[in-house]
């Protein structure tokens, strides 16, 4: 069949990579944003998460640079940063500072505006593509709704200057994000509502922009360029922001986003309560270097962080002409990162089905269903394993009480015996990181016999004092600027915590 017009609601990292896979196959492909664009990297109205940290993980990464070649390339020309965790983020974990150590896994670092903008502009290096600022998507054409023939054939939107307007259209996209009207809308016209799982562990999160200071004028223990502290595991007294999981991320411009984020306690929302709380994380490092840098914005606090998946795979009938991606479809956590690269991946099928088949029917829509289903199948599982584990969850995943008492019990645990094995078995560290990445699923991971050997054999080593890498470094002084890659040397515990100097590291 010929692919005239193809409209994507929504202008943000879902929407860009869906436009970009379009713009292959049909001959015009129209954004409708509601905001007007800035120029350069800039906040805006509709994506107020950008003022928070925002991961781009290696699938995410790999699925850009697939729909916009040379994405990765212009993020870091732009000012981007590729990094190695390991090597270039300070962890601090249950027993103190993790070593550092070479990885497997490299990341690169920027703000979510940023990322946006190098998008917009590979995007608009594509003659087929345009994006139509300041329009409102107000609801949806269709015919036979609800039946076997049912199909979205267009959209209706309210223009920049207040005019309305409609759309013709051989496919629509729907990127709205987690307030997308367009299940209402079907529903309107006939079709059967999704059912939806959700799960909400009373995330909250708040975030503070700084310039960081002269590079001149930071100390030598300075060797880092992220920093990560994770929740207590201490059941006695403590103050609750040993509970908090804290992030000092660093940006483009010799900048970083201070971030801090628990389940279920009220964070700090004014800035003398924000910097009060540095103070109070369990690394002291987190406070001295939030205060070594100049505050540059408002602390921005975030509620919305539930984890929402509308299953229109589960239905009997599902609109033809209509296919969504990112938070519409699926909204994750915002904790673990998965956002922008599950909707990346999703966008990524939709291309390679628009590559190998002509018709846009039901059957299309119903097998692009079924592989986007796999694919979130991934992260959904990783954000589940950790919040099932909180008894003040909502939702209709929340877990019968004897899997919560697991899960809260064990979590934190599993997973810093996964870092510690990490260090010295490379399979381990190798298959975490996929899974991490997602390009590997929990379920796989839980079932690989080699994973768990690595793991149960670093602690029996630990528990014969056998262990070849230290760890542990105390949480009280800086993390120590060793490099342990290659390390077989031995350390006694106390060298270990105290963060001396090791010859041979």
């Amino acid at each position: 069949m010929g692919r005239r017009t193809a409209v994507v609601l929504g202008g943000s990292v879902a929407g860009l990579c869906a436009a970009g896979v379009l713009a292959r196959r049909f001959d015009e492909v129209i954004v409708l944003e509601r905001d007007l664009l800035p120029p350069d990297a800039e906040h805006r109205r509709g994506v107020p998460q950008s003022k928070h940290p925002h991961f781009l993980l290696n699938s995410g990464r790999r699925a850009i640079g697939a729909i916009f070649p040379g994405f990765e390339e212009a993020l870091i020309a732009a000012g981007g940063m590729h990094l190695m965790p390991s090597m270039d983020a300070a962890y601090c974990e249950n027993d103190g500072w993790a070593p550092r150590k070479s990885g497997s896994m490299t990341m690169v670092y920027s703000s979510r505006v940023l990322i946006e903008r190098v998008l917009r502009d590979k995007v608009r290096e594509l003659p087929a593509i345009e994006i139509r600022e300041g329009a409102t998507v107000t609801g949806l054409r269709s015919t036979g709704g609800g039946t076997a023939r049912g199909r979205v054939e267009g959209v209706e939107y309210r223009t920049a200057d207040g005019g309305d307007a409609h759309l013709a259209a051989d496919l629509v996209v729907d990127a709205l994000g987690r307030g997308s009207s367009v299940t209402d809308w079907l529903s309107a016209a006939g079709w059967t509502a999704p059912p939806e799982k959700t799960l909400d562990a009373k995330v909250t999160y708040t975030s503070r922009w700084y310039d960081l200071p002269p590079a001149d004028r930071r100390p030598e223990t300075w060797w880092w360029k992220h920093l990560v502290v994770t929740p207590t595991q201490d059941t006695g007294d403590h103050p609750a922001e040993h509970e908090f999981l804290s992030n000092f991320f660093p940006i483009e411009g010799d900048r970083a986003i201070v971030c801090m984020g628990s389940w279920g306690i009220e964070m700090p929302r004014r800035p003398e309560a924000f910097e009060a709380a540095v103070d109070r994380v369990r690394a002291t490092l987190f406070g001295r270097a939030t205060h070594a840098c100049t505050p540059t914005s408002e602390v921005h606090l975030t509620r919305s962080t539930g984890n929402k998946w509308r299953r229109f795979d589960l239905l009997d009938v599902p609109p033809a002409g209509l296919v969504c991606v990112g938070d519409s479809i699926c909204a994750f956590n915002p904790f673990y990162a998965q956002g922008m690269s599950s909707a990346a991946r999703s966008a990524l099928i939709l291309g390679e089905m628009l590559g190998a088949r002509d018709d846009l029917g039901l059957a299309f829509v119903r097998e692009f269903l079924a592989r986007q289903k796999k694919s979130l199948d991934v992260p959904w599982m990783l954000a589940m394993a950790r919040d099932q584990a909180y008894d003040f969850a909502t939702g209709t995943e929340v877990a019968p009480r004897w899997r919560r008492r697991l899960a809260a019990r064990f979590s934190w645990p599993v997973f810093n015996a996964i870092n510690a094995a990490s260090r010295e078995d490379a399979y381990v560290e190798r298959t975490f990181a996929e899974v991490f990445n997602l390009d590997r699923s929990l379920k796989e991971m839980a079932r690989d016999p080699r994973f768990w050997f690595g793991i149960a054999r670093y602690k029996v080593r630990q528990r014969l004092g056998r262990t070849v890498v230290p760890g542990g470094f105390d949480a009280r002084q800086d993390p120590p600027g060793t490099d342990f890659t290659g390390y077989t040397g031995t350390a006694s515990r106390g060298a270990a915590r105290r963060g001396d100097d090791l010859v041979g590291a």
